[in-house]
């Protein structure tokens, strides 16, 4: 198929779902606001789990679907993390907003329910002192408005707010389900994706749609049209699998020197260490020649490192560090070194 004019907008945007039935693979969550479309009777909702699953996408979907282009921007107020959602805003420019009574009249073929729509993206970032001035504003208006909680993180929504909801969780996108999209988006741009390149966007986006997408206008924007696996693995940062099994198995031969020189090597070329580190547990759960007691040794260290990192660590001493204990564990040796 010959490629489309080119155009400047995003494809994360430009192949963005317009209706809630077109939101692939959240199956309970589109039957049930596909029979809200027809009913036009909406709770509260939560929409919560990992990015790129659609969330943000079917909160949109379904205002824009309920309401319609005009309605749009007098029905629904959207914000994000990036907008000043502290108590203050709470107090006046939210509930301002969902004070405000509408009618009940459809327009242009749309329900037009007689209530507005608040979404809250990524709420699980506002102040635990913003969400509790919600709760009341929640139950007075519950009559003209319907609030949208979109967030990653349930446990950090408080459960006052949380029960007031009906809450649906997204779940991230299997190989297959994402595949087909890939290969929509492939065709429509007029891209060439062998099955090796197909699997490994899959795999190294993990079950993120959004993420899957913006690699592969990368790899296009760098590669042209015909994109291999190796290109996809270059624009994304993940580290080649090849250099991840060398680490290990230069730590299940015992010679520090020679793990040391990987090490070396892996800062050198500059991966991110906190990369290297997930993609070492999944070599090392997957390992057949480790017992279980091993495997629990390093994922421990794995977990201490990481965070280290997060707090600011150097990432050569936390590799290192990982790595010894690693050879320690694999070895055998003592967890402990001893001078006598």
């Amino acid at each position: 198929m010959a490629p489309l004019v080119p155009s400047s907008q995003p494809w994360v945007e430009k192949y963005r779902p317009r209706q809630v039935k077109d939101v692939a693979h959240q199956d309970e969550v589109v039957r049930v606001l596909t029979n809200t479309l027809q009913t036009a009777d909406l709770p509260h909702m939560l929409f919560y789990g990992p990015p790129g699953t659609g969330k943000t996408t079917t909160g949109l979907a379904i205002a824009h679907q309920l309401f319609g282009p005009e309605l749009y921007k007098s029905r629904v107020l959207e914000l994000n993390a990036s907008d000043d959602r502290g108590i203050n805003v709470v107090r006046t420019k939210i509930k301002d907003f969902a004070a405000v009574a509408v009618g009940s009249k459809s327009y242009q073929g749309y329900p037009c329910p007689p209530y507005k729509i608040i979404i809250l993206d990524e709420a699980d970032s506002m102040t635990e002192d913003a969400q509790n001035a919600l709760r009341r504003t929640m139950e007075t208006y519950s009559k003209v408005t319907r609030f949208f909680f979109i967030c990653n993180y349930i446990s950090r929504i408080i459960e006052p707010l949380a029960s007031r909801c009906a809450k649906f969780r997204f779940k991230p996108l299997p190989a297959e389900i994402m595949s087909n999209r890939i290969t929509h988006i492939c065709n429509e741009e007029g891209l060439n994706l062998d099955s090796e390149a197909l699997s490994t966007l899959s795999s190294i986006s993990q079950g993120d749609l959004r993420r899957a997408i913006t690699y592969l206008q990368s790899a296009a924007r760098l590669f042209g049209s015909s994109i291999s696996a190796s290109n996809l693995i270059s624009v994304s940062g993940v580290i080649p699998p090849e250099v991840v099994q060398a680490l290990f198995e230069s730590c299940k031969s015992g010679d520090f020197d020679s793990a040391n020189k990987e090490v070396d090597n892996i800062i050198a070329e500059g991966y991110p260490v906190s990369q290297l580190l997930n993609q070492l547990l999944d070599v090392v759960v997957d390992a057949e020649d480790v017992t279980d007691e091993q495997k629990a040794k390093i994922c421990r260290k794995l977990g201490e490192a990481d965070k280290c990192l997060l707090d600011g660590a150097d990432e050569y001493l936390q590799l290192l560090d990982v790595t010894s204990q690693t050879i320690r564990a694999v070895c055998n040796m003592p967890e402990e070194l001893r001078f006598d």
